[in-house]
Parts: structure tokens; C-alpha cells; sequence
């Protein structure tokens, strides 16, 4: 896909997510309650994610920046405390009892403690987040890649689909998101710990985010608990396959 192109599908969904993700995140949620609107968000989406993965290279990697180009403001957005107790009871002890699920379709589930994943081999990049209500940043991340923590839990054949369960949520609505094994085993999807080389705040997803970066902003998932491999999304909550795409109508595969 050319720099063209990828341009202005920025635009495009940046321009819808000032209607849609700027109302909702203040409050009000009249224009994503719209149907023709979320049909509006949804168009297309099933044609650019069959033409990306059949003409892209899997593992093309997003560009990547010098620290010199790093912004001195990374917006946080969505939530930026969650209410959760027991997340506020990790925080307490740093995240000392803190630990990442990982279960599902796999043949060895895995609890895994924060030293550990620290431990692990590690990725640093540089990358722009391009976030749905149309605003950019570049930021350096680190942690393992999640190719590494899933191949220590061995995927079941069956497993298709990756879903990160977080600990925030929308009033009764929990937090996920959901993306493929391609992105899933792409070398630039990393569970991020740290951020601009320190610890991961609180407001930017502490202890762990998701960062794949070969999508929009919201699909890096924050305050990731839990990951879950699946056959299917469209069975788990109202089956979009993220909080967004099932509350707005966010596409789900938000590829760029």
C-alpha cells in the first residue's frame, strides 16, 4: 500500500473519529448510537483487510524514528485510572503480585509474573501512534515481543485470533481488544513496559500495553491482564472484536 494511500485512510478515519470517538469520550454518544453512521465506519473494512494481507509483506515493519524525533507530548486518552480494586491493590505494591494470563487455545497457559517479562529478550522501537480522533505522537517503546510469550504458551492449530482482556472498563462494559495471528506474530507486536525509556505510567497503560504497530491507536490495548487465544471473536461480548468496534462501530481491522 502506498504512502498515498495510507495517508488517506489516516485522514478518512481520523476525520470520522473526531465525530465519533471525540463525542463519545466526552459523553456524548448520540452520533455513534447512529446506525447509518456506524454502516459509514464499517464500509470497507472487509476489502482492506483481504487486500492488505494479500498484497502487503507480513512482516513489512511500520517505520521507526530516531529519539531526536520523539514527541514531548504523548497524549493519553480513554481511560487513565482504572476503577478497578484489584488493579488498584497491584498498584499499591508496584505490581509485585502482578500476573499476565495467558490462556485459551493453547497447550501450555501461562501466569506470568512482571520481573519475568522483563526478563525476557527484549524489543525497543520507535513508532507514531496515529489515534482514531485524528492526532499523532512518536514514542519509544520496550518489552518482549508477543511472538516470544505465545510460543512459550504453544498455540493450538485451532487458535486464530489473539484477545487482550484488560482491567478497565466503560461502566458495565470490560475493555478488550482482538486482533490475527498475523499481527499477533508480527516482530513489531510487543507488550510494552516501558515507554520512553521508563516504567510504563499508569495513565498510558501500566504495568503492560499492547503496541502493534501496524494499527490505529486504539487497537493498543492498555492495562492488558489477561490474553486469550480464540477460534472466534464474534462469539465473545457483541462480537466486534474490541470495546470500540462493538460499542461505535470502529472497524476492527484498523490497518495502516
Amino acid at each position: 500500500m502506498t504512502d498515498k494511500l495510507l495517508l488517506s485512510r489516516r485522514k478518512l478515519i481520523g476525520g470520522l473519529g473526531v465525530g465519533a470517538g471525540g463525542l463519545i469520550l466526552s459523553g456524548c454518544d448520540a452520533l455513534g448510537a447512529n446506525e447509518g453512521f456506524r454502516s459509514v465506519l464499517r464500509s470497507g473494512e472487509d476489502l482492506t483487510y483481504r487486500a492488505q494481507r494479500l498484497v502487503s509483506d507480513r512482516n513489512a515493519l511500520a517505520k521507526e524514528f530516531e529519539e531526536a524525533d520523539m514527541s514531548p507530548l504523548f497524549r493519553a486518552n480513554g481511560n487513565i485510572m482504572p476503577a478497578s480494586t484489584d488493579y488498584a491493590a497491584h498498584l499499591a505494591t508496584n505490581f509485585a503480585d502482578w500476573r499476565l494470563v495467558v490462556d485459551g487455545l493453547v497447550a501450555r497457559p501461562l501466569s506470568v509474573p512482571l520481573a519475568a517479562l522483563m526478563a525476557m529478550p527484549q524489543r525497543s522501537q520507535i513508532t507514531r501512534h496515529d489515534c482514531v480522533e485524528g492526532w499523532s505522537a512518536i514514542g519509544k517503546w520496550q518489552g518482549p515481543n508477543l511472538s516470544h510469550i505465545l510460543s512459550l504458551a504453544r498455540l493450538l492449530p485451532s487458535a486464530r485470533y489473539i484477545v487482550f482482556h484488560c482491567a478497565d472498563s466503560f461502566g458495565s462494559h470490560p475493555y478488550y481488544e482482538s486482533i490475527d495471528l498475523v499481527d499477533a506474530l508480527h516482530p513489531q507486536s510487543i507488550l510494552a513496559w516501558r515507554m520512553n525509556d521508563a516504567a510504563l505510567p499508569v495513565a498510558h497503560g501500566a504495568p503492560i500495553r499492547l503496541r502493534v504497530e501496524r494499527q490505529l491507536g486504539y487497537k493498543q490495548a492498555k492495562y492488558v491482564m489477561r490474553i486469550e487465544a480464540r477460534e472466534r471473536i464474534d462469539t465473545l461480548y457483541r462480537g466486534k472484536g474490541g470495546f470500540w468496534e462493538d460499542d461505535v462501530g470502529y472497524q476492527w481491522y484498523a490497518g495502516i
